[in-house]
């Protein structure tokens, strides 16, 4: 049965973070678009923790901006507090990270997205797929639907089969108070996929007034603050403190009391969590030398007293959450407004899928998001925003978009997980980034955005201010290169500085590109003051021209060896390309080149198993 006549460019099951930028890039490329999604009041929901970025997960966000997508201007609207990560490290390190007003958060998605042309919503429960052939064909819905669309996007989350855990209870759910998924998995393996189980885990959220905050170390924002977004979205004026927390030697005692019936030790959970952010059990039972655990209490927004208890997340049950919770120095008489839990939930291994998020099994069928064994809504954004752009292009019967990994964290996310797979939830770190000099946060706009308007994605307006930005910084750094500066104008910021003087004019570049130095610190210097002024420079100027007087060695050297690399992406390998046949190679290296299917030698020399031997054995087959 349908009642839908349309036959969508693009259906995107699942309204999360990676379903809402799969709608909104698939969209503004102009392909009509169905959003189907089980609450249309639960768009772009901040299921566990209410922050954006944090470290390399800002850069992932300001790539999205930069691309056209919509996560860093929501999140620029609702923050509550901003902070820029490692700023004691350098440039290639730092990373902004925002907590939101979840509530403002996904209602300023919502918004977002219907103000957006080309975007259908629908809610309902997916349940099933329609395929000709080898190919999608659309999507049935638990009231008995089939919609057609030419490319499918699933982003179901942690929807598929659900299964939530809260001590010795179980029952079936996508997320505290949503019922799961079925179907979709049981049509996919059916189609020859193969899939697994991974779980995830989420914190009590608690009634701040019931906490004593005197008793924790109060952590402030930044006293000066930016933004996501290089559109003009506004930074914060004011901003609402987390708290810093520790528990302690009785906690663990008592949560260790509860082990015995924690699905995690007895049995009941075997998939696997996130390494990176594991539950106070597995803390505690892993580093059982360590007497404390940070915990991070983040208010869940300006006017809303529920409280986010970062650290604690936790499938133990609810009697032992509650006993363990209230040795927290400031928690002794804290009230619950739910428990932690555990979730498991379907996955499928994303070495099933070609760089354009595009299934190798089904034609125009797309995964974007946890599906694909990621954890994060930051990773999941990126994904859904690469798939809907790929989905968009396929119907228009243009070439993928797909970023390399010397062009984006976003290109190193995607290669990672379809040239190694994973078996534990992906989470991005700035240590996957072998180019993260050239990957940094502050130069996003300058890498993506031209990239995003040629596909059609980004706007005429974010084009116009990159390349403002680009020859503002080009005339800074002329001027510097050709301003020379006496001794007696620039010996007393040295003397104030405590660093050594100079005896003779010389060039100001030189004396910028000292590390204590900035170019604020020139503010007496009324040529370079001239300057600032007559070409608008601002602070974003500013932080390029400082980076690389600073930095423009390693910078070279880094875009050197990523031309080396980009050479090996160049050369191709055939579809059609037999390993079996190829007895040089080793067999372990036969076995999983045939499985993934790499599309470069690059690629190829990435996977796990193929040696640099067997690549020079596949370069002497290309003929090189």
């Amino acid at each position: 049965m349908s009642l839908f006549t349309t036959t969508y460019d693009v259906i995107v099951i699942g309204g999360g973070h990676a379903g809402s930028e799969a709608a909104a890039a698939s969209a503004n490329m102009g392909a009509t678009t169905l959003l189907i999604t089980m609450n249309l009041q639960n768009i772009a929901q901040m299921s566990c923790n209410p922050a954006m970025g944090g470290i390399a997960k800002g850069q992932i966000v300001r790539e999205i901006d930069a691309l056209g997508g919509y996560s860093g201007i929501v999140t620029d609207k609702t923050a509550i507090q901003f902070k820029m990560l490692n700023k004691s490290k350098g440039p290639a390190m730092w990373s902004p990270r925002a907590q939101s007003d979840r509530m403002m958060f996904a209602e300023a998605w919502r918004t977002m997205l219907e103000q957006t042309k080309n975007v259908d919503f629908y809610q309902d429960s997916v349940n099933g797929l329609l395929f000709d052939g080898d190919k999608i064909a659309g999507v049935k819905t638990a009231l008995g639907l089939h919609i057609k669309a030419k490319t499918v996007i699933v982003t179901a989350g942690t929807f598929l089969n659900g299964l939530i855990h809260i001590g010795e209870k179980t029952f079936g759910g996508g997320r505290a108070g949503e019922g799961s998924s079925t179907g979709i998995t049981e049509d996919l393996v059916a189609k020859g996929f193969e899939s697994g189980r991974m779980k995830t885990g989420t914190p009590p959220r608690v009634d701040g007034r019931s906490l004593d905050y005197s008793k924790m170390e109060e952590q402030p924002g930044d006293e000066i603050t930016t933004t996501f977004s290089y559109l003009d979205t506004k930074p914060l004026t004011k901003q609402r403190s987390c708290y810093l927390a520790h528990t302690n030697k009785e906690v663990h005692d008592i949560l260790r009391e509860g082990f015995d019936r924690s699905p995690m030790f007895n049995g009941r959970i075997q998939s696997t969590g996130p390494r990176y952010c594991p539950s106070i059990e597995d803390k505690i039972d892993r580093f059982a030398s360590k007497d404390k655990h940070q915990i991070f209490v983040e208010p869940e927004g300006w006017t809303t007293e529920e409280i986010y208890v970062n650290g604690f997340s936790t499938s133990m049950p609810e009697d032992i959450q509650d006993k363990a919770i209230r040795l927290i120095p400031g928690f002794e008489n804290v009230k619950f407004f739910r428990y932690g839990y555990a979730i498991e939930y379907d996955y499928f291994p994303p070495t099933q899928l070609k760089h354009s998020l595009e299934t190798k099994l089904v034609e125009n069928l797309f995964f974007a998001g946890q599906i694909n064994g990621t954890t994060g809504y930051e990773e999941a954004a990126a994904q859904g925003l690469m798939a809907g752009v790929n989905a968009a292009l396929k119907t228009q019967n243009k070439q993928p978009f797909i970023l390399k990994r010397s062009e984006a964290y976003i290109g190193v996310l995607i290669d990672d997980l379809i040239t190694k797979g994973t078996e534990e939830p992906y989470r991005m770190f700035t240590s996957r980034a072998e180019y993260r000099t050239l990957l940094r946060q502050d130069n996003a706009d300058l890498r993506l955005t031209p990239l995003g308007y040629e596909i059609g994605l980004a706007s005429e307006e974010r084009l116009i201010k990159v390349q403002a930005k680009k020859l503002k910084t080009a005339r800074l750094i002329k001027f510097l290169e050709e301003t020379s500066v006496t001794k007696e104008q620039i010996n007393p910021i040295l003397e104030r500085k405590g660093l050594s003087t100079i005896n003779q004019s010389v060039k100001l570049y030189k004396i910028a590109a000292r590390p204590q130095l900035s170019l604020i610190d020139f503010k007496e210097i009324e040529s370079l003051q001239a300057f600032f002024i007559l070409e608008e420079v601002d602070e974003s100027i500013i932080e390029q021209v400082e980076i690389h007087l600073k930095y423009s060695g390693y910078i070279e050297k880094e875009k050197s060896n990523a031309d080396k690399l980009n050479r090996l992406e160049n050369v191709m390998i055939p579809q059609t390309f037999n390993y079996t046949k190829v007895k040089s190679l080793s067999y372990e290296a036969r076995e999983k080149l045939t499985k993934i299917q790499p599309t470069t030698i690059s690629q190829a020399s990435r996977i796990s198993g193929v040696s640099p031997s067997d690549i020079s054995v596949l370069l002497v087959y290309m003929g090189r």
